[in-house]
């Protein structure tokens, strides 16, 4: 393949997958909404196993975590994506924001087995440590094996008074499971993916599915005979997930920072310094603005267009930092003009 195909090539690849990857983000997103539904539903209607709803009463939190894979040869290893669900203290359930579940063990086991995990916090500092960055079960906070059954009075581990009470199912039943050392983690990327807004500056739109099994969560955890708790406003639900959602901007920078050291560690200084980033793009907090990225992105240019230096424009860390620069510049715009287009042509029948 020449040169200028290799590069068009790479440019298509590269757009396509920006161009792409919201949509199919969405898709998997929904995919974990609607098996945490399932799984939450199942945990509390079993008939002999279920978990007790006197254990959601009073409670900060819930997480759940469908279809955890734990693989285990000689170092186990667990990966989980579900969704974690937030009352307020007066009593109001947020719409649920994504989170991993990552943690491994030492065995000797043989297999790769499935497991569906519910965690039921009871104490607003454990919650406080997911959201604020990551929090390490058994570490950080305290944990223990829920009960089940169909008593109202829940069991607790007596002396040590759990901070967190965990569960888990295999083989279709639901038990208590100790899960020491598992890390909980708030994936912005997957709910900036999920919670679209209709237009920039507009409040995010929560699906019908994730206020439904909000509404699910928060009536099991009200154990009074009055109605369920209602969910938040409209406009109160938007902050709070934008609060803990990244934008496709966000992700594009991400990638940016991932993916530049890369292409430094081939240069010398004087490259280094004509082809730097913005500073800003390394400092969170920080905005960029599509003015700073133009000076790089002329530099870019220029050393693409020119065939003394075809050496560096056709490594494909160069191509992949070069059009990330340009996605990331044009997901910074926010008032592009809509096309003004006649009508299309009538599609041949």
């Amino acid at each position: 393949m020449n040169r200028p195909s290799r590069l068009i090539a790479t440019t298509l690849v590269l757009t396509s997958f920006w161009l792409t990857s919201t949509s199919h983000a969405q898709l998997l997103e929904e995919q974990v909404m609607q098996a945490s539904a399932v799984v939450f539903n199942e945990a509390m209607t079993a008939p002999l196993n279920r978990i007790p709803q006197a254990m959601l009463s009073n409670a900060n939190a819930v997480a759940i975590v469908p279809n955890v894979i734990k693989g285990s040869f000689i170092v186990g290893a667990r990966r989980g994506r579900g969704l974690l669900f937030v009352r307020e203290p007066e009593g109001v359930w947020h719409a649920p924001v994504f989170i991993t579940l990552t943690g491994g063990n030492i065995g000797w086991q043989v297999g790769v087995q499935s497991s569906d995990i519910i965690l039921v916090f009871k104490t607003e500092r454990s919650v406080q440590g997911i959201l604020s960055g990551k929090l390490t079960i058994g570490a950080d906070a305290a944990a223990a094996a829920g009960p089940v059954g169909r008593e109202t009075a829940v069991a607790t581990d007596g002396q040590l008074q759990a901070e967190i009470y965990t569960y888990s199912r295999t083989r279709g039943l639901f038990a208590g499971v100790s899960i020491d050392g598992s890390v909980l983690q708030v994936d912005p990327w997957s709910t900036g993916a999920y919670y679209r807004s209709p237009a920039p500056g507009q409040p995010v739109v929560v699906p019908p599915l994730a206020d439904q099994l909000t509404q699910t969560v928060a009536s099991y955890a009200n154990t009074t005979a009055t109605p369920p708790i209602p969910i938040t406003a409209e406009d109160q639900q938007s902050g709070w997930i934008q609060q803990h959602a990244a934008t496709h901007a966000e992700g594009l920078r991400a990638q940016l920072v991932q993916l530049a050291p890369k292409l430094y560690d081939m240069l010398d200084d004087q490259w280094k310094n004509y082809l730097a980033l913005p500073s800003s793009l390394f400092l969170d907090g920080t905005p960029t603005t599509p003015e700073q990225l133009q000076i790089t992105l002329d530099h870019f240019n220029v050393a693409n267009s020119d065939p003394r230096f075809q050496g560096l424009s056709n490594r494909p860390e160069f191509q992949s930092v070069f059009n990330l620069l340009k996605l990331y510049q044009q997901s910074l715009t926010q008032d592009a003009a809509t096309l003004q287009l006649p009508p299309p042509p009538p599609i041949a029948r």
